[in-house]
Formats: structure tokens, C-alpha cells, sequence
């Protein structure tokens, strides 16, 4: 039977083509069925009809071939003697037996000499593919042939496919897929020429003929004798070949017809019994489309085809069925959406504000206005007190709200609705109040008989595995049920976050008030701090300075003495005297290093230095810095070079601070090799904008661990020659001079090989070149 009207499915006007189109409209799954079959009927039928044409032709070739080979050979053996003697008498009659043979078409006998001794021929076809020919249009092929055997003679015959044209016999190319039907005229006709020469043997009484035959003619004896007599050629024709063939590929191609129109109307038939049960169910399912469930397609069949209409039939049952429960239950879904309406609302209310008041105020109002609740209370629990106390309420008498206000409900572990809701986490529904009277709080059982609360429903407020209180709900003189319970459940969560997040806010609220005061005090002393510590910094500069120009001073005036002394102004020294002056004079050097280097450090530090860049060409001004230290080096015997450039490079840099730098670098290099080492400069060019100045040494080397630290300021690098260490600061004035001219600065050592410190420069701008 049909179900109502309102509840049928209907197509939509948008539905897809495949549809709502008709009869017509598309190509049949039969037509398509049947093309196909037929198709691969054909492709099949097809290959083996040529297949077997191929293969006959194949063989049919062979035979001839096999067949003018020998002819042509029995022919050369019989006519061997009236060729020496030219007997034309004799070798026509040989001639004659040969074209005999149906395939046979000419035969030509040619001496050594070129010229023709006898030939015959059948002529051309009067008809294609006929057997009569006419002997007015005798046809021969080429004399090369036979001219380039005379040449170079051998003992196989020469097969030459040809094909005869409006010209003459022409040369055919070999294709072993192409089958030559003549149908358009005798300029088709293909033929094989075998040819063969004659050769000499070694009997002496036929050299002796041929001695004979030769004296005959009046040629010399002196001559030599050619090494063929003759040539023998016979022109086998394809033509009964081509014959046969063009009759069986008639038959075959009838036989083929006839197979592809019987399997045509076999796959018509199958088709037909396939579809037409494919129909029904088509008409079927669109009779379903449109609303008519009752619909029944009879099987027709026993194989898939009827599985598939019995499961058609099953399913339009199981529709009636289902169409009968969407209209029962359409009302319940109407509700339920009613109520997923409200609480998409209510959910909607609880994250537009974090005041734990107007938050519980409006999501009470929204429950009782959408969902029908009369009264509603929502119950904060203290867990540290113990205690469970109003948080808000709705739909209460005023001297009702006034007392509730007032309550503390005591949890305990015990039977009561308390713990059952705010410890043990569980809903309730609570049909009448009277019989579980015994499982209700003191404290609450009076009030709730003065409010007139008799059933109702509660649910505990649980967030991130915290209980936060209950909610609790009735309907006035209507009675609570299960549903009212399970949509209570639902909201609950959302109430629960809610509380959550206020509760949260207001504790971050006052936290944050607290961290801005502490941030502020904080602050305070570390400006004081700093401050202290910027006028300490100061102070520690000024003090490095005026220490460092104080004591520059008396050590000079103490190296002045001292070289007085080494030069014999004072009087004679002994030996040992002049060994400890030496000493101390190199003490004083030290000394007064580390008191430069304390000076520049200062300066650095307090940022007091200025570079004025000018162009520089660094191979001459590394080799005049390289030159007033030679002296330094071959105190130690190191030899000190620079290696030349391979272009002019030209820099932007400080003359002073750049030769500071090489002479720093250069220094620690003589400073660190021992004797009898090699120290070299190099300058390159780095890329476009930047040269880089190296700076390589056989010294002690540095250890891998010590690598990062070798440019940090009063660093303790440890050392293979401890003695020659200062104060650590002569690379890190040298890399912040490279720093302030925009340039890097980087070391590569092996411990015991060598250390190279490589720093770059910018290159000086190119003068733009005048025209």
C-alpha cells in the first residue's frame, strides 16, 4: 500500500539528467553490449583471416622460389654444351621444355659476351589475374642482370623479384606483410628472376670444344678463357599464386561475414535476455523515485539478474516500512530539535560572558523559557569546607529565594542525594520527593515542601574531572520524567565549562592585578640596579685608561734604561748581566703590549673609536706592515713572506687600524711558531664585495675544544707555548677593529700543524671608465 503523500519522496526540479531523461536519450546498454562484442568479433575473425592469408602466402612463395631454383639449375646442366657450341637449335629446344611450366613466363640464354643466344617468352596477361597471354607483347627483364653475373659469377642462382610496369621489368622491393593482388590492369603482373652462369669445369674434353669454338671464331689462344660460358634466367610469375590467394581470401572473408552476423544475433539474443530484466527493474526504481513504494518487478530469471530483482523487491518493502517510521517518529524529531535549538542557544549564552552572576542568570532563563522548567536552582560546592551552597535560582517565591539563600548543605559520604550528586558524580530523578524523603538533607527537605517541589531532576556540573556543583530542576505540578533528565545531562556540560572559565577569569583577574603591582616594584630596582651599574662600567673605564697612560710612562723610561744597558753605556756587562736585561727588556715589551691592549680595550668598550676608510692597495701595504717586522722574525729564524697577488686589489679600510690588525696577526703568528717555522700573508679575492687577507703559521696550533674561545676577551686558551701568552686580548681587539671596517674575522688550526686566521675587507668601488 502507499504511504501518505506528504511523506513520499519526490524528485527534486534540480535532480541529475541521468534522471529525469527518457527513453532515447541515451545509448542503450544492449546497442552498447552488442557494438562491442562485435568489435572484438571482428578484431578476432580479422587477425586469423590474415594470419592464415599471410601464412598461405608465405608458403606459396617458398614453393615458387624452390621451384625456379631448379628450373634454373636443371636448365643450366642440360644446356651447358649448346651454350659453348651456341647451338641455338639445341638450346630452344631446351627452352621450349622449360615453358612447359605454367609459372614459366621467359626464358633468356646469354653467352659471355652479352649477347642473347636465345630467349622466349610467353608474353604479358590479357586479363588481371588470367591465364591467357599474349605473345605479340613479349616482356624480358634487364641485360644487367646477366652482365653483372658474367662479372662475378657464382655457383647459386640469383633471385631477383620484378615487377612489370608500363617502362619494363623494374626491381621490387622484399615486404614480407604485402601481398601484390593484381586487380587494375597487366602493369601489376610480379615475377622472380632466377639467373645462373654457366661455369667452366674441369673435363678436358669440354675445354678442348671450347678451344675449338674459340679458334672458330678467330680469337687468340693468348687470351684468357672468361670464367662463365653463359648466363641461364627464368622468370617465374606470381600470378596463379596471387590467383589462389585472392580465391581463398573470398572464402575466408565469406566464412568470416557469416561467423561475425551469427555472433551479432547470438550476443542480440543474450543481450536482450540480460537487459530486458534490467528494464523492469529501471522502470521500477523510477516508479520508487516518484513516490509509489508499493512497487513489484516479477523475476524473470534464476541467475544474479533475478538475486538482484528479489533484493529490488525486498528493498521497496523495507522502504514501506521505513516510511512508516520517519511519520511515527517525525513529531519526536520536531521535539528533539526543539530542544538542540535551545541548547545551541544556551550554549551560545554561556560563552558570550565570564560574570559568573548574569552567566547563571541567563542560562536559567533561557532553560525555563525554551524547555518548560518552572523552577530551577543551581547548587556551588566548596570542597574545602564541605558545603554546598546556593549559586542562583529562577521561579521561586521571594521569602522562598530569601531562605535558600541562606543554605549550606553539608556533604557527606552517605546515602544522601548530596553525595550522591557532588561526590560520587551521578543524575538523579526523583519522581515524588515523599518516599526517598529519608536521602534528602535536613536542611533542604523543609524548604523544598514549602516551595511545593514534589519531583524533580538534578545533574552534577563536572569539568576537567572536577565536580563543581549540581542543577537541579522541576516542572511545577507536572511531573518529571526520564526525558527531562537526559536533556538536563546535555546542557550540563556547557554549564559546568562555563562556571569553569568564570571562575578561572576572576582568579586571573586577581592574579594579574597582583603580577602588575610585583612587575612594576621589580622594575623599580632594576633600574636602580642599572643604573649602578652603568656608573660602576664607567668608573671601571675611566680607571683602565688612567691606568693604562700612567703606566705607560715609567715603562718606557724603564725600556729606555734598559737598552742603555745593552749598549754598553753603563760599562761592560757579563754575560749573565746581559742575558737577565735581556729578559727584562722582553718582560717590558710584554708589558707594554698588554698595556696598549688594555687601551684599546677601553676604548672599544666604551665605544670611543673611529675608523676614516680610505682605498688601499693591500698587496703593497701588507708587504711595507710585512717588511717592519722582518726583523721580529729573524730573531727567531722564521721565514716571513707574502705570497703575491694574482690581480691589483684594492680596499676601503683605516691605514693605522688595518695595519694594527696585520701586525697583531702577523705577530702572534712568530709569536706561537718556533724556530726554523715559515709564516706566510695572502690576499685574494673573496666574492664581488669583499677581499680576504690570510694569514697562515707552522706553529703549535690550537686545540679543537679551545677554537670557539680564542676571540673572547681575557679568555684562558690554553697554549703549547705558555710563555709567549699576554692577556688575552690581542685577538678580540683584532676582530672588533675587522668588525668596525664591516668585515669577518675567522680561524682553522690543527694542534701541532699550523693555524690560519682569515678576516675580509671591503672591496674600494670601481671608478666608472671614461670613454
Amino acid at each position: 500500500m502507499k504511504g501518505p503523500a506528504v511523506n513520499n519522496p519526490t524528485l527534486s526540479p534540480t535532480a541529475p539528467p541521468y534522471l529525469t531523461s527518457g527513453p532515447g536519450r541515451f545509448i542503450s546498454l544492449r546497442t552498447k553490449f552488442v557494438v562491442v562484442f562485435s568489435l572484438i568479433l571482428v578484431l578476432a575473425c580479422a587477425g586469423m583471416s590474415w594470419y592464415f592469408i599471410h601464412s598461405k602466402r608465405l608458403a606459396m612463395t617458398e614453393q615458387v622460389r624452390d621451384l625456379g631454383v631448379i628450373l634454373v639449375k636443371n636448365l643450366a646442366h642440360n644446356v651447358r654444351y649448346g651454350i659453348i657450341i651456341e647451338e641455338r637449335a639445341m638450346l630452344e629446344q631446351f627452352i621450349a621444355g622449360v615453358l612447359g611450366v605454367e609459372e614459366v613466363v621467359y626464358v633468356r640464354i646469354t653467352s659471355a659476351d652479352g649477347q642473347v643466344l636465345t630467349e622466349k617468352s610467353k608474353g604479358t596477361l590479357t586479363s588481371p589475374l588470367g591465364t591467357l597471354r599474349s605473345s605479340d607483347r613479349p616482356f624480358y627483364p634487364s641485360l644487367d642482370i646477366a652482365a653483372s653475373l658474367i662479372r662475378t659469377p657464382g655457383s647459386e642462382p640469383t633471385v631477383t623479384h620484378l615487377r612489370l610496369t608500363a617502362a619494363g621489368a623494374v626491381p621490387l622491393q622484399e615486404s614480407g606483410s604485402t601481398l601484390f593482388v593484381s586487380t587494375s590492369g597487366l602493369q601489376e603482373e610480379t615475377f622472380y628472376d632466377f639467373a645462373l652462369p654457366v661455369l667452366r669445369r674441369s673435363e678436358p674434353r669440354l675445354e678442348a670444344l671450347a678451344l675449338q669454338e674459340a679458334e672458330a671464331h678467330g680469337t687468340q689462344g693468348a687470351q684468357a678463357t672468361p670464367h662463365a660460358f653463359g648466363v641461364v634466367q627464368v622468370g617465374l610469375t606470381e600470378v596463379p599464386m596471387q590467383r589462389e590467394l585472392a580465391q581463398a581470401l573470398r572464402a575466408f572473408l565469406l566464412l568470416t561475414l557469416g561467423i561475425i552476423t551469427t555472433g551479432i544475433l547470438c550476443t542480440n539474443l543474450l543481450a536482450r535476455r540480460i537487459i530486458t530484466p534490467l528494464r523492469n527493474l529501471a522502470a521500477g526504481a523510477r516508479k520508487v523515485s516518484e513516490g509509489d513504494l508499493s512497487t513489484f518487478v516479477v523475476p524473470t530469471t534464476q541467475d544474479e539478474v533475478g538475486q538482484l530483482t528479489a533484493l529490488f523487491n525486498l528493498m521497496t518493502k523495507s522502504l514501506q516500512e521505513r516510511d512508516q517510521a520517519i511519520s511515527t517518529n517525525l513529531e519526536t524529531i520536531r521535539r528533539h530539535l526543539m530542544q538542540l535549538s535551545t541548547i545551541n542557544q544556551s550554549s551560545a549564552a554561556i560563552t558570550s560572558t565570564l560574570d559568573l552572576d548574569r552567566l547563571l542568570s541567563t542560562v536559567l532563563q533561557l532553560l525555563s523559557e525554551n524547555l518548560g522548567f518552572a523552577r530551577m536552582v543551581l547548587f556551588l560546592w566548596d570542597s574545602e569546607r564541605g558545603v554546598a551552597t546556593v549559586g542562583q535560582m529562577l521561579g521561586m517565591p521571594p521569602e522562598a529565594e530569601e531562605v535558600a539563600r541562606q543554605l549550606e548543605i553539608p556533604v557527606r559520604e552517605d546515602a544522601g542525594f548530596a553525595a550522591e550528586l557532588l561526590i560520587r558524580g551521578k543524575p538523579l530523578f526523583v519522581p515524588d520527593i515523599e518516599p526517598v524523603a529519608d536521602r534528602i538533607s535536613p536542611a533542604v527537605l523543609p524548604w523544598l515542601r514549602q516551595v511545593g517541589i514534589s519531583s524533580f531532576v538534578a545533574v552534577p556540573l563536572r569539568s576537567q574531572q572536577r565536580i563543581l556543583g549540581y542543577l537541579g530542576a522541576d516542572r511545577g505540578t507536572i511531573p518529571c520524567t526520564e526525558e527531562d533528565l537526559e536533556l538536563l545531562m546535555t546542557i550540563a556540560s556547557h554549564v559546568a565549562v562555563a562556571v569553569d572559565n568564570a571562575r578561572a577569569y576572576t582568579k586571573l583577574a586577581t592574579l594579574t592585578e597582583h603580577l602588575e603591582r610585583r612587575v612594576q616594584e621589580r622594575t623599580h630596582e632594576l633600574q636602580t640596579v642599572n643604573e649602578r651599574l652603568q656608573d660602576h662600567d664607567q668608573r671601571r673605564s675611566k680607571f683602565v685608561s688612567v691606568a693604562s697612560h700612567e703606566l705607560r710612562t715609567p715603562m718606557t723610561s724603564i725600556k729606555g734604561f734598559i737598552e742603555n744597558m745593552l749598549d754598553g753605556l753603563t760599562g761592560q756587562l757579563s754575560e749573565r748581566q746581559t742575558h737577565y736585561l735581556q729578559r727584562v727588556k722582553h718582560n717590558v715589551d710584554r708589558l707594554t703590549r698588554i698595556i696598549n691592549q688594555l687601551l684599546d680595550w677601553s676604548r672599544l668598550d666604551v665605544g670611543r673609536v673611529d675608523i676614516k676608510p680610505e682605498s688601499l692597495q693591500i698587496d703593497e701595504f701588507t708587504r711595507d706592515v710585512v717588511e717592519s717586522i722582518q726583523t721580529l722574525a729573524a730573531e727567531k729564524s722564521i721565514r716571513l713572506e707574502v705570497l703575491p697577488c694574482n690581480q691589483p686589489i684594492t680596499v676601503r679600510a683605516d691605514r693605522d687600524k688595518l695595519e694594527q690588525i696585520i701586525f697583531n696577526l702577523v705577530g702572534n703568528a712568530i709569536k706561537f711558531t718556533p724556530p726554523s717555522g715559515h709564516v706566510t700573508v695572502s690576499c685574494s679575492i673573496c666574492d664581488a664585495n669583499y677581499a680576504q687577507i690570510t694569514v697562515a703559521d707552522t706553529g703549535c696550533g690550537i686545540a679543537p675544544d679551545q677554537l670557539p674561545h680564542v676571540f673572547t676577551e681575557f679568555s684562558k686558551v690554553e697554549s703549547a707555548m705558555p710563555t709567549s701568552q699576554g692577556a688575552q686580548l690581542g685577538l678580540f681587539i683584532t676582530k672588533s677593529l675587522v668588525a668596525l671596517h664591516g668585515g669577518q674575522m675567522c680561524v682553522d688550526s690543527q694542534l701541532g700543524a699550523g693555524t690560519k686566521f682569515y678576516f675580509t675587507l671591503p672591496l674600494a668601488p670601481t671608478p666608472p671608465s671614461k670613454p
